[in-house]
């Protein structure tokens, strides 16, 4: 059987009266690729956030590529684990090029210091950043790009130290039918590649579920509503539950889509 990457228990988190996750049990292998759906406020961030090892449970065992979090070393797990989210976008200063901002994240920086990078790191930085169609930008700063442009360096900053988890928070999110196209077309190819890590996705929308997900986690206020196969999981039942409303779910090729059922 393929090897865990991810394995959730009982996991709850709790900020001041609050909780953002409540009793989530989640198992991913290695030979698998994950979407994660629900409304806004459902605990999809928090749920990454927590895969990543930037947030501990306050309830809950969690382990990460076999490493039990409340014991790990999370700076060398970490860096095992890449994640593209506007929580870290956030972070980044607005004049940081680009070249330097997929660079640094070799060693887990958001700015540009005293390091020193070889040709091979270099040269690995571009070779990202073209398979994700920015290599033009690599000269720009990051506060000029476009939405488009920010998420696509995002995801080839995430990729650079060769990670064994690849966690992609709304990596659509505010893009234009052209720019989203092209993101989850490249993720897509991402997806199929057997050499890539193992994937996790975060969006609202199923129509941004990229061809070459296997499996789908609903969740809603905190909790998981269902899980398991992507075709499984994706019913009219399930998604009205998790967006408390009817809907019309189709397949189309290979993607999904989904739509209010239309008043009488």
């Amino acid at each position: 059987m393929p090897a865990e990457v991810l394995r959730l228990r009982g996991v709850g988190v709790r900020r001041d009266d609050t909780m953002m996750l409540a009793d989530v049990d989640w198992v991913v292998h290695e030979d698998e690729r994950w979407v994660i759906v629900g409304p806004n406020g459902a605990g999809k961030t928090t749920l990454l956030q927590v895969a990543a090892g930037l947030i501990l449970p306050t309830e809950g065992l969690v382990e990460v590529l076999g490493e039990p979090v409340g014991h790990a070393d999370l700076d060398e797990l970490r860096s095992r684990v890449g994640i593209a989210s506007a929580a870290v976008a956030d972070q980044v200063p607005r004049g940081e090029k680009v070249i330097d901002l997929v660079l640094t994240a070799s060693y887990g920086l958001l700015g540009r210091g005293g390091e020193d990078y070889d040709s091979f790191d270099v040269i690995r930085a571009v070779e990202l950043l073209d398979a994700f169609g920015c290599a033009h930008l690599i000269r720009r700063r990051f506060g000029t790009l476009s939405e488009g442009e920010r998420k696509r360096v995002q995801i080839a900053r995430s990729l650079m130290a060769d990670p064994e988890l690849l966690l992609l928070d709304e990596p659509a999110a505010g893009l234009d039918l052209g720019g989203r196209e092209d993101v989850l077309g490249r993720i897509a190819a991402f997806a199929h590649d057997p050499r890539s890590p193992v994937l996790v996705l975060v969006t609202h929308h199923v129509e941004e579920v990229p061809d070459g997900f296997t499996h789908a986690m609903l969740m809603r206020r905190g909790m998981v509503l269902a899980a398991g196969r992507v075709g499984e999981v994706f019913t009219e039942k399930n998604l009205s539950r998790c967006f408390g409303v009817p809907l019309i779910v189709e397949r189309l090729a290979t993607r999904w889509m989904a739509r209010a059922v239309p008043p009488r």
